[in-house]
């Protein structure tokens, strides 16, 4: 006799029971099979959407039921369809398995697991269809560890599970983040011989992508006998994920080449990996894709699409998307409010969290709130910011984390409020993260605090010592206060540990190539030209009013070398070759892995009032948009 599982389940709606009470509505317009005809196929002739189940009087045989299930299922009839169960109870009707398995796949689908649950447990034999209802069924409500242990439960039953079981056990094994859970799966799997199943192998490199081991994922999808939209997606979609953008629109190109139809979910994660290269003129091109071959604009596409067209500059078309949209969900509100935070609008950020608000039916959750905090902060709306924070506190539905507590240590050290955003922080009712110290420190470069700046990394070197950031910006902290020995002190802790700085690159992409540049860089084939108008450039900017900021020169040498250091930043570099290689009505648009220094930041401002080019600077921070030498941020990041 197998075990029958009495564990409750809490994580979704499963209260519902049943019994002989439940109600039995009269037969509405449906013909049923009779007895000398069991196989005449079921009609229906029904003026509403609902259906309705006939009297205990009447015969009910296996068609019947199955087709009554099946359009329960389809036509969302809750009510009915539990109906169609007690029906089944009451009549002490002996259900096959296939029908037991519809009744799981229809409490499934109305997320009452408990229900769907008790359906297996009464069946006296389930097959390795019935398990794998039941686990993707789990997998699907994000009820990962249930999903587990049924599949746990099913080995020790001994039913061997197929590929689709094994789709759906990786996939909660993703979900829960159990990478070594997975491993064990994996080694199933090669005992089973379902390894390189196509849609085994999609899920299995899906898992090992998003627990940041693409090395085996790359190895599992070239060991596919045959690829499918599904496995080729999960591979750009696990390359996106991991910030491997170059790579994943590398792979795209190619398996375009090679014949791969795409779906709107391989669209995705292309437009995911575009945002992240800031690559419009790709971006515009994948658009131009999307509706040539008429893809069903499903809102998650358009999600994206407005996300990529505001990260790579361009918000004027996120808002067209956006406008555009006959359905909206919270996450494309989101993400147009991300957009203008990412650009500095702060109070159009506002403006559209009052719209939403007051005029859709659609409540904010949490990344709404940090959006809107964000865009307060880059904004320099301190007060409305901090209203928003203490509304948010006060609420029931959204619980402010560690996220928004940041924005608001952000938001108030970048309006230099240091000493404020310090005892705001002691006073929080958690332990401060990495995170929130970080924003201190940032902000402490910012506006030059040497003490409180101390006084933050401490902390930080406690809670991440192996983090090299926290070190270089103390470091910098130090240089820009002419500390020179407490900078050797730093980086000789640095070199200790054997920590390496990210270093810092801009690109800026034209016809087609991207040309990045690291500070210094002689390794461009036209440095020459690149560095003489660099030099052309400045003597330009002098006479109109521009000086060098020598605070951005982190090494202690004289003043004529720190103006030769600024000079071949990589932001600067990528500036001039824009200017020589570019027509002047094109904007020039730089991206920066780190945050653009004073010094580059004035420079563009004063190249685009002399030579009247507008030129967008996305740094790992904000955007900033010159035009006629006046940037966006207000001078304000």
């Amino acid at each position: 006799m197998r075990k029958i599982y009495t564990k409750r389940f809490s994580s979704v709606a499963d209260s519902k029971t049943f019994s002989s009470t439940l109600p039995l509505p009269r037969l509405n317009n449906i013909s049923i099979p009779s007895k000398s005809d069991p196989n005449r196929s079921v009609s229906r002739h029904l003026d509403d959407p609902l259906l309705r189940i006939p009297p205990l009087g009447q015969n009910v045989n296996f068609k019947c039921y199955e087709y009554l299930l099946t359009e329960c299922i389809n036509q969302n009839a809750a009510r009915q369809g539990q109906s169609v169960h007690g029906r089944m109870i009451k009549t002490h009707y002996i259900s096959w398995v296939y029908l037991s398995n519809r009744l799981m796949a229809f409490y499934i689908k109305w997320r009452q697991m408990g229900d769907a649950q008790r359906v297996l447990d009464a069946m006296p034999e389930p097959s390795v269809a019935s398990w794998t209802t039941m686990i993707a069924g789990y997998t699907r409500n994000g009820c990962t560890m249930e999903a587990l242990q049924a599949f746990v439960q099913m080995m020790e039953t001994g039913v061997s599970p197929n590929e689709f079981t094994f789709s759906a056990v990786l996939t909660a094994c993703s979900r829960a983040s159990d990478l070594d859970l997975g491993k064990q799966v994996h080694s199933l799997l090669i005992k089973s011989s379902f390894e390189l199943h196509t849609v085994v192998g999609s899920a299995l490199l899906d898992m090992y992508a998003k627990g940041g081991q693409i090395h085996e994922a790359r190895i599992i999808f070239s060991s596919l006998p045959q690829r499918d939209v599904v496995s080729c997606t999960a591979m750009i979609a696990a390359h996106a994920q991991l910030g491997l953008d170059e790579e994943a629109l590398e792979l795209f190109c190619q398996l375009q080449k090679e014949g791969m139809r795409s779906n709107y979910v391989t669209y995705t994660s292309v437009l995911t990996a575009l945002s992240g290269l800031a690559a419009l003129d790709y971006g515009r091109q994948l658009h131009n894709m999307i509706i040539r071959f008429e893809l069903p604009f499903y809102v998650v596409l358009q999600n994206s699409l407005i996300g990529m067209y505001s990260k790579c500059g361009s918000l004027k078309y996120s808002i067209r998307v956006f406008e555009n949209m006959p359905e909206k969900t919270v996450v494309t509100w989101n993400a147009m409010l991300l957009g203008y935070a990412k650009h500095g609008l702060g109070e159009m950020a506002l403006e559209l969290f009052t719209l939403m608000k007051n005029e859709t039916e659609i409540k904010p959750d949490s990344i709404t709130y940090m959006a809107v905090l964000s865009g307060c902060s880059h904004g320099g709306l301190v007060e409305k910011g901090l209203d928003i924070f203490t509304s948010l506190v006060h609420m029931k539905d959204v619980q402010p984390t560690d996220l928004h507590y940041g924005c608001v240590v952000d938001l108030l050290g970048r309006a230099g409020q240091l000493e404020k955003a310090l005892e705001f922080i002691k006073q929080m009712p958690f332990e401060p993260t990495a995170s929130i110290w970080g924003a201190l420190l940032g902000a402490c470069r910012v506006h030059a605090n040497v003490h409180i700046a101390e006084y933050v990394a401490q902390k930080l070197f406690m809670i991440e010592p192996e983090n090299a950031t926290n070190y270089v910006i103390l470091s910098n902290i130090y240089a820009a206060a002419g500390r020179w020995e407490d900078v050797i002190k730093v980086r000789g802790l640095m070199e200790e540990k054997i920590m390496l700085k990210e270093p810092g690159r801009s690109w800026i992409k034209l016809d087609k190539l991207v040309h990045t540049f690291h500070a210094g860089d002689k390794l461009h084939p036209r440095k020459e030209e690149i560095f003489a108008k660099i030099k052309e450039l400045t003597i330009k900017i002098k006479e109109v009013g521009y000086v060098p900021d020598l605070s951005c020169v982190l090494y202690d040498v004289d003043d004529e070398q720190k103006e030769s250091i600024l000079l071949n930043h990589s932001e600067k570099l990528a500036i001039g070759i824009g200017l020589i290689s570019s027509p002047e009505t094109v904007p020039i648009q730089v991206v920066k892995n780190l945050r653009i220094c004073v010094d580059c930041h004035n420079f563009a401002k004063f190249v685009s009032k002399i030579y009247g080019r507008d030129i967008s600077l996305r740094d790992s921070k904000r955007f900033h948009h010159v035009v006629k030498g006046v940037c966006s941020c207000g001078d304000y990041w």
